[in-house]
Order: C-alpha cells, then sequence, then structure tokens
C-alpha cells in the first residue's frame, strides 16, 4: 500500500455496504416489530460480537478482547508504535431496542476500514474499531461498564461482579460467551491518540433543523436524585380538603417545579420526573407517602449546580405545612466537553464533503463521554426519524448514514495521518 501525502475529500465510503452490515447486524435477535433485542453478555451478544470479529479478520485486523470484554479490531499503521486513532461504540440493546443506537457507531468504524483498504491507503498510527461491552446497562449496572472500566470510572473487580436479575454475575457472563479476555482492561494514560463515535442523535434536533451532521460539542452533566415526600394516609371522605397532608399532591408541585426550573435554564438544561411511586396507592385513601426520581442535565456545572440549588430549595419549601420531603442525590455526571481539535476536525470534513451541519450537544450518555477522560475525543451525530430511539421502530435515513461515515473516514484520516 502507498501513503499519500495529503488527505482529500475524493475517497467514500461505501453507503450500500454499511446498510447491508447494519441489516446483517440486525438480524440477530431481531423483534416481531423490526427492533432488536441484543442484552449485553448473553448468547445473541455472543453471536453479534462474533459476527463482528469475523468481519474484522476478514480485511486483515489483529483482533484482541480485555478482560471486560471489550473488543479492539486494529488496522496496522506505518508507524504501529503510535497510540492508535479509534473509533467505535457498542453492539448491546435495550430490550426493545433499534437496529442503529451503538452498532452505527462500530459498524460505521468498520467500513472506515473497509474503505481504506479498497482504496490502498495507509495511516501513519495505527487504526482500531472498539465494541464497548455493557453500554445500555440494561442486564447489569453499571451502564457504558465496557468503557468506565477502561477509563478508570470504576474497577474491573467492581464492574466483573454486579449481577443481573437471575444472579449470574458479569464474569460469570463473560465466561459462558467466551468473550473473558487476559489484557488489561484499563487504558493507560496516552493509550488513545484520538478517539471519534458516530452515532445517530436520539434526538428530534437535527431533523427538526434539516441538518445531516451534529457537530456534538460535549455531553451534559448529570445529576440523579432519590426524593421521599411523606405527609399522612387519611380517609378520602371525612378529612377536609385544608387539614391534609397530601404527598401526592406535594409530589405535583414538586415535578411541576422541575419543569420549571429546567425550562429557566434553555436551551440545554433538562428536568425529568421519570418515577414516581404512590402509597397506599388506593382509590379512597388520601396518599401518605410518594416516592420520585428527578433527573437534572445541564452542559456546564455552573448550570447544573443552578438546579440543583433550586430544586433543593422548592424540597425546603415543600416541608412547611406537616409535609416532609428527603432528598437524596444518587448518581452524579460531570458535563463533558469535547476536544475542539476533535470538534473542528468533524466540523471542517462536513463542510469539505457539502453536508450541512449544526453545532449539537449530547443529552445522553455515551462511550465517548468516558473516552473523553483518557483521550482527545468528539462524536458525531446523524439523524433518526422523529428523534425515536430505545424504542424498535428506531430508524436513520441510509444517505445519513453513509454521510455521518464519510466524516468520520475524513476525521479519522486527519489525525492518523493517512492520505488518499
Amino acid at each position: 500500500m502507498e501513503r499519500l501525502d495529503q488527505p482529500v475529500a475524493a475517497v467514500r465510503i461505501d453507503g450500500a455496504r454499511l446498510w447491508d452490515s447494519l441489516m446483517q447486524l440486525a438480524q440477530i435477535g431481531a423483534t416481531d416489530k423490526g427492533g432488536v433485542c441484543r442484552l449485553a453478555l448473553t448468547d445473541l451478544d455472543r453471536q453479534g460480537r462474533d459476527l463482528f470479529v469475523a468481519w474484522a479478520k476478514e480485511i486483515g485486523c489483529s483482533v484482541r478482547i480485555d478482560a471486560i470484554g471489550n473488543i479492539f479490531a486494529r488496522r496496522a499503521g506505518r508507524n504501529d508504535t503510535l497510540p492508535p486513532v479509534m473509533t467505535g461504540s457498542h453492539i448491546d440493546t435495550q430490550p426493545t431496542g433499534g437496529k442503529f443506537d451503538g452498532n452505527y457507531g462500530v459498524l460505521a468504524g468498520l467500513e472506515v476500514l473497509r474503505t481504506l483498504n479498497d482504496n490502498q491507503i495507509v495511516t501513519e498510527a495505527p487504526l482500531e474499531v472498539a465494541v464497548w461491552t455493557n453500554e445500555e446497562g440494561s442486564r447489569f449496572v453499571p451502564v457504558m461498564m465496557g468503557s468506565g472500566v477502561y477509563a478508570g470510572a470504576f474497577t474491573l473487580e467492581h464492574a466483573l461482579a454486579q449481577k443481573d436479575h437471575d444472579g449470574v454475575s458479569v464474569a460469570e457472563a463473560l465466561g459462558s460467551i467466551g468473550y473473558a479476555g487476559k489484557t488489561s482492561a484499563v487504558g493507560q494514560p496516552g493509550a488513545v491518540g484520538a478517539y471519534f463515535e458516530a452515532h445517530i442523535e436520539q434526538g428530534p434536533v437535527l431533523e427538526a433543523h434539516d441538518k445531516t451532521i451534529g457537530v456534538v460539542q460535549g455531553a451534559l452533566g448529570q445529576r440523579w436524585y432519590d426524593v421521599t415526600i411523606t405527609g399522612m394516609e387519611a380517609h378520602a371522605g371525612p378529612t377536609p380538603m385544608e387539614l391534609r397532608r397530601d404527598a401526592l399532591l406535594a409530589a405535583a408541585q414538586l415535578i411541576q417545579a422541575v419543569n420549571r426550573i429546567a425550562c429557566e435554564h434553555a436551551p440545554h438544561a433538562r428536568g425529568t420526573v421519570g418515577w414516581v411511586d404512590n402509597y397506599p396507592n388506593s382509590r379512597n385513601v388520601i396518599p401518605g407517602r410518594v416516592k420520585l426520581s428527578v433527573d437534572l442535565r445541564a452542559a456546564d456545572d455552573a448550570t447544573l449546580d443552578a438546579l440543583n440549588a433550586k430544586l433543593r430549595a422548592e424540597c425546603a419549601a415543600l416541608s412547611t405545612r406537616g409535609i416532609d420531603v428527603a432528598i437524596e442525590q444518587v448518581v452524579y455526571f460531570p458535563p463533558q466537553p469535547f476536544a475542539p481539535e476533535l470538534v473542528d476536525a468533524i466540523r471542517t470534513g462536513a463542510q469539505t464533503l457539502g453536508y450541512s451541519s449544526m453545532d449539537a450537544i449530547s443529552g445522553a450518555g455515551h462511550d465517548a463521554v468516558y473516552l473523553a477522560r483518557v483521550a482527545p475525543t468528539a462524536m458525531i451525530f446523524v439523524p433518526c426519524k422523529d428523534g425515536i430511539s430505545h424504542n424498535e421502530i428506531e430508524d436513520a435515513d441510509p444517505a445519513h448514514l453513509e454521510a455521518g461515515c464519510n466524516v468520520l473516514l475524513q476525521a479519522m484520516l486527519q489525525r492518523a495521518g493517512g492520505a488518499a
């Protein structure tokens, strides 16, 4: 293979081949409604992993598996001692998942390598495609497990000890599907030269603005809370309205407050109450206790701190009038900006290739959020139909998927010193 001196926009991926690969992978765990159920470390996950490994070896990649089951397919560079330029995502799904969430990022990376082979392009640095273990967290928690261990967010021992609802541990599940690797699962400083992740947006913004490429600036920080509101159960008939200690009424006021304080910090703040447990949940009993979740998100810590302060003030205000409100923060993910030079490479790639684009923010967690702790990182978003994801009807336009992969190709070539 010959290496030329400057990357150019002439090289394009094979969009039909990318689509065909996505559809083949989607057959593993296919559901009647057109989605995919391929939970982490099940036999279906093994089948998906085996297919990826076979495809990677077909194009000459070496494959290694680390101790948490992450898969790394490596295409050698001219200087193979350089840290690799990496891309990837995950192939485990939600129980009612779609064909593209995670899978697109993995197979877009594979398509980049196939395209480089087709055009006999050698890169100065090696390239790797990663398949991260248990990103979804549907079977095992924590979510983003493989990339989290790699980035040192939690220990390998902690991850391996986690169990599913049937009492099966991660260690046991990895062994049963043959993906308990022997190499270290912790990324060493400088081990990755750059990390790119292509992904469907999982939201409606790109589609609403009729843009093809989302140039992702970073990921929202998150604070999750468990809130318990305690009043007193009483008979719905004999108890006058002014003497009630109605926990559900207080919960309704707090739910409205969560929405309001997020709206006060537009456009990137988010506030959600997604789970409510009402006790005793009887038709003619005034609720005496309500437990609920609160999910706050923002693009920077200052805004996230402001949301936190306002939420706690609302809880304190409700704690008058014979109602007790206890709030506990249970999760904190700091806001994660992406590397400006990689973000610029994605923006430039979209412009060079003639694709419409806009700056975007990731409201969801992705493996890239953990990789950004240990390597320069950026993400590429493409639209998904109606912004729907984590759903069997999840869909994407093949032309958009092809465009995102072409941008990924150009960004990786720029970073790895390849040329066409």
